[in-house]
Order: structure tokens, then sequence, then C-alpha cells
């Protein structure tokens, strides 16, 4: 290449060639780049980005691979992660059939005649959110868990002409936020029940005329099961609906929220094929009573028959702001994350009722297995004495942080430090079990939890003598 200034230098992965930018400068009337930008003063131009030479695909493979190395992905370690985001199995035939290229680049079918396909998909990912929660009704779903939280907040508020929601202590902070944003910025007032020993005190639910939801965690964040006929019964005296979050899993083993006596049911599709991809993107859930579906954001597919008797599916009840007038639109919402939808969808078909109830059976069994192997540790308690399902609250003898900090070195992500949301939780670490830890996992944890804990008290016993030695 000719070292002369104005010939432009060649990356190999830019669309054009050196002789389309010259054709291009030409077309324009100028020789040369910097001619073209010659009405820009020179004191406020970058001078030089100094950008290293083009990498050829074999180079730029390798060092993105040598990139790639420096990551340790929580496939690699013994994950004990949770809170609303799991690593699961994920069969094979998930990935296979939702890449198929009707399905990933498939958009909105507002034309039902070349969409039966897709609207097929969403109704059955309906009826499959049906069958889980017990509920009569489910959209084609939401952007995300703490999204369809929110929806159903401001869903409650206009079916009862109520502007308060009342939302426990116990429900994922992360979805309280997110409500809570969507709530006071339309000027709802939100209240938080208390809870005592991991569980929300429903005697202590404040229910009056003002109330439009009180909205409760099953299991709860920390792995607690809430007595759900008795936040029904305190909400349903007063006018208010019950608002539940649920685990998708969990619903294969446990009593579903509908027979409870719940009023909308939202979740989280990630736990259900969806990978955890560094937090997303995933599928929001929410099922509802049929008496409610005209104030249910979103829209939902339904089945009817063509002009011909056959049967054929169509988006109806369209309520969002796109299909109608914004002042009757429910929400704003723009998108129903159908892919994602349709991922869970995949997923619970191939799993089926009782694939659901055995991997719910592992994660329970497993988590109890577990927590009995860490409180003999000594200075290990756990932190609440309530019934639970896959997850549960760790009381250690010295802070969550140190502790799970040390089990990194040994390849185990040891679950959240639970002082990052509840302060006086400092003490405390919120661990979550899937299929995906096998026995010897859960072994290897139960023995690197007394050494991290000697060290830690081995680091505080020094910092302790140096702070004493240099009084």
């Amino acid at each position: 290449m000719s070292d002369d200034s104005r010939t432009p230098k060649h990356f190999p992965y830019l669309p054009h060639t050196v002789g389309d930018r010259e054709e291009m400068l030409k077309a324009i009337g100028v020789r040369t780049f910097d001619e073209l930008l010659s009405h820009i003063p020179k004191d406020i131009r970058v001078k030089d980005l100094d950008l290293a030479p083009g990498l050829s695909e074999l180079e730029l493979t390798q060092r993105i691979a040598e990139l790639a190395a420096k990551n340790k992905p929580a496939s690699q370690q013994a994950c004990f992660l949770g809170g609303g985001a799991y690593r699961r199995f994920v069969p094979a035939a998930v990935g296979s059939i939702v890449s198929r290229s009707e399905f990933a680049t498939a958009y909105t079918p507002y034309q039902p005649e070349v969409s039966q396909g897709s609207l097929q998909a969403i109704y059955e990912f309906q009826t499959a959110i049906c069958l889980l929660t017990d509920m009569e009704v489910a959209n084609a779903s939401m952007y995300d868990g703490p999204t369809a939280c929110a929806e159903a907040v401001l869903m409650a508020s206009r079916l009862t002409d109520r502007r308060t929601v009342v939302i426990s202590n116990t429900v994922n902070p992360e979805y309280s936020m997110v409500a809570r944003t969507y709530a006071e910025t339309v000027g709802m007032d939100v209240r938080t029940v208390k809870d005592a020993g991991g569980l929300t005190v429903t005697s202590a639910i404040e229910v009056d005329q003002s109330v439009a939801a009180v909205v409760l965690q099953y299991p709860n964040y920390f792995g607690c099961l809430e007595d759900l006929a008795s936040a029904a019964e305190q909400a349903h005296k007063h006018g208010a609906l019950l608002i539940v979050i649920t685990d998708p899993i969990s619903l294969g083993l446990l009593k579903a929220p509908g027979s409870f006596g719940a009023d909308i049911v939202v979740g989280d599709a990630q736990q259900c094929g969806n990978q955890l991809s560094f937090g997303g993107p995933s599928a929001g859930y929410m099922a509802t009573r049929n008496s409610f579906v005209r104030q249910l954001p979103g829209r939902l597919a339904g089945m009817t028959v063509d002009k011909t008797g056959k049967r054929a599916f169509t988006l109806t009840l369209q309520t969002r702001e796109q299909h109608i007038r914004r002042a009757k639109a429910t929400s704003n919402i723009c998108t129903n994350q159908a892919l994602n939808a349709l991922t869970m969808l995949v997923y619970l078909s191939l799993i089926g009722p009782e694939g659901l109830r055995t991997l719910a059976e592992i994660g329970l069994r497993r988590a109890h297995y577990l927590a009995e192997a860490l409180t003999a540790v000594p200075g290990v308690s756990l932190k609440f004495n309530n019934p639970f399902f896959n997850e549960f609250v760790l009381e250690t003898s010295a802070p969550s942080a140190k502790v799970l900090e040390l089990l990194v070195e040994d390849g185990i992500l040891g679950g959240l430090d639970m002082s990052q949301f509840y302060p006086e939780y400092r003490n405390c670490i919120l661990i979550a079990v899937t299929e995906m830890n096998s026995v010897a996992e859960l072994d290897k944890f139960a023995q690197a939890l007394p050494k991290a804990l000697a060290r830690v008290g081995s680091a505080s016993s020094t910092a302790a003598s140096q702070l004493a030695h240099k009084r």
C-alpha cells in the first residue's frame, strides 16, 4: 500500500473497499476524507485513533478465544446462584426447534392468514400457563417477571379503581423495585408488609378501601412457602386482589396459586428452557380470571374458525396502545417476547407434567440434603425454620460477602449475599439448588464451607491483633 497519507487504510471487515471509498469521494466532489472534513476546526478533531492493523479471520478467532478464556462461566463451577435466575438443564431439542428460521425470524403476526404457526404457538403458550397456574386466561407473554408484576399492579388498580398496593417484604427485591417504579410513576401509593421468620405476617396486611392489591411470592425470595389462602382471604374481604409471583418449576409439585384464590399470577420464563445469558432476554407470563380479561395488558391469541369452517388462530383483545386508542390502552408494552415464550412452551412440552414433577422433586430433595449438610458445620444454621422448596437462607458466623469470595476460589458460586438487599442479613447467604447440582457438588460445598469460615475467622483475628498492637 502506498505511504501517501491520502490513501485510506484497508480494514478487512469494513464493507467498503478502498476503491469504493474513492468513488464516493469523487461523487461528493472532494479528493480525500480530510478534505470532506475541512470545514470542522482542526483543534476539535480527533487527530489519530491509533487503530491496530486489521486481523485476518484466523488471527481474530485466536484473539477472541484468548479473551474468552479469561471468563469462568457458571457451567464450569458448582453454581448455587438463584434469587430469580437459575442454571437449569435445557434439552438439546429446545434449541434445535426454536432456532428454526420460521420461529427465530418470526415477527408480530399482524396478518393471521400468513401467521397461523406463530399464532398457534402463542395460543398453546397461553394454554400451558393456565394449566400451570390453575387460572382461566393468560396473555401472550410479557417482557419478564418483574415487569409482569408491575403490569399486574396497574391492572389491579384499573379493576378496583384504587390507588394503593401492598407488597410483602419477602417478595424478590428486584420485582418490588420495578413494581414500585411503575406504581409511583402513575401516582399510586406503595406499602410494605413486614415479615417474621421468613414469612409474610398475613395478620399485618393492612387492607382498606384504598388498597387495590396485595403482592406475595410463592415460594418467596427466602425460599419459604407463604400462606396464600390466608393472604387471599385478608385481601378479598376488603375488595382487594391477590397478585402472586410464582416459580414455574415449583408448580410441578406445589399446589397452584389459582387454587388458593389468587386473582393474578405472574412469573418468569427463564427457568423453562431459556439460558441465563448474562441476565436475559427472557419472557414474563401473566394469568388471571376470565372476568378480568379486558384489563389484561398486551394481547391474546384466540382460536376460531375460518370461512370454510377450519380451525384458525388470530390475535384478539389487543389492548396495547399500538392497536387501539391510547386513552383506552391497558399498557404500552410493545413486544410479547414471542421467541422466549415459545422456548418455555417447547421446554414444557418436552418435559411434560411428570417430568416437571420429577425436576421439582430433585431440586427439593437436593436442597434439603445440602441444607442438612451445611448446618452440620459449626457456626452455621438455617435463618428461617419454615418449609422451603429449592432455595434457603443460610446464616454463618462470618460476613457472607467474605465467605462467598473464598468459596469462589474453590470453584463454588455459593449463593447470593443477602445483605445487598437486606442489610440486617449481613451474615446470610441465599442458596439455590437445581437438578444441575450433583450430589458430588453438594458434598464439595459442605467440605469447602468450614474451610472458608476458618479462613475468614483467621483473617479477622489477625486484623484484630494488629489493631490492638498499634494501640
